[in-house]
């Protein structure tokens, strides 16, 4: 079934016979043969410089099931946009904070933080922090004081868009303060995920190359046509990048394809492999573009990132 990128989706499409996959015996790493053929040796090459979008672009992060990358897909991309030229926004709005210490941000309870503009109306402007080792890409970093926040927003006066109002202070002012702004999500939905829905103007799917990857999307999608209904009229799932790709694996391949049958204008053409090197990137406070930029997982990442800015909004 096409879908029209643009136009809103709806749940039916995605009751995929995922019974009928015979599942093989999942490896530990991919090889880098098998798992993307990439055109360019380094990161650097690969993404030189990269088209600044017309308009900010606001892109939320989202998929209900826990473990399928989304964390790590939005750190990557982000670090690899602003290594091509571009200013970057990561929201971490999943009270672990876990793209908070990839990002090598300081989360600890005393700093200020998304919870502190969420609850207590701080500007966005005066949490966010700088990467470290990466010019140009920025954080607004969780603490463990987020854990709370959906209990605290319940009372609160427009609960559902109290991160849009924060976020158009920024990216209303005279000056343009960044060309994409990825928003982080917990593995649920919550207060927390729906003010990242209501905020976003996109939807970037992060899916499992694994024998689960269509379950609770249709939930998933669900749930985003009803932001669409009753708060946020101009959201719209953008994107899906296939995370964890095992080429070595019937299985990986049989999942790829059938979310390209069901998804195919939406669908981007690089999958990010099994990798090593993804997974140890952030014990070192590091995305794997910094950690090491010629891995395939950090190809991948270029990749992808490249392939984003071609979709304009």
């Amino acid at each position: 079934m096409a879908i029209k990128s643009g136009t809103p989706i709806g749940w039916q499409s995605v009751n995929a016979p995922t019974s009928a996959f015979h599942v093989p015996r999942e490896t530990d790493e991919t090889s880098p043969v098998e798992a993307l053929p990439v055109a360019a040796p380094t990161v650097a090459s690969t993404n030189a410089r990269l088209p600044q979008p017309t308009q900010p672009r606001v892109l939320t992060v989202a998929n209900q099931k826990g473990g399928v990358g989304k964390t790590t897909t939005t750190v990557n991309v982000a670090a690899s946009l602003a290594l091509a030229g571009l200013r970057v926004l990561v929201i971490d709005t999943d009270p672990q904070g876990n793209a908070s210490t990839a990002l090598g941000i300081d989360h600890h309870s005393e700093v200020p933080s998304i919870y502190d503009v969420l609850v207590s109306d701080l500007p966005l402007a005066e949490v966010v922090q700088e990467c470290p080792d990466i010019s140009g890409l920025f954080c607004a970093p969780a603490t463990i004081d987020l854990a709370g926040a959906e209990i605290e927003l319940v009372s609160l006066v427009a609960r559902e868009q109290r991160l849009a109002r924060a976020l158009r202070q920024v990216l209303d002012g005279e000056s343009r303060a960044y060309d994409y702004v990825f928003i982080d999500c917990p593995p649920s939905l919550g207060l927390l995920t729906v003010n990242a829905f209501v905020a976003a103007q996109e939807v970037l799917i992060p899916i499992q190359c694994e024998y689960y990857a269509l379950e609770g999307l249709s939930q998933l999608l669900k749930n985003v046509e009803m932001i669409r209904t009753h708060l946020n009229p101009d959201l719209r799932v953008s994107t899906i990048l296939m995370t964890m790709y095992d080429g070595r694996t019937k299985l990986s391949a049989q999942v790829a394809d059938e979310v390209r049958t069901h998804f195919p204008e939406l669908v981007l053409q690089s999958t990010v492999p099994r990798s090593v090197r993804i997974s140890e990137a952030p014990s070192h406070g590091l995305t794997v573009m910094s950690y090491d930029p010629s891995s395939t997982g950090a190809l991948s990442y270029a990749n992808a990132a490249r392939e984003l800015t071609e979709r304009q909004s």
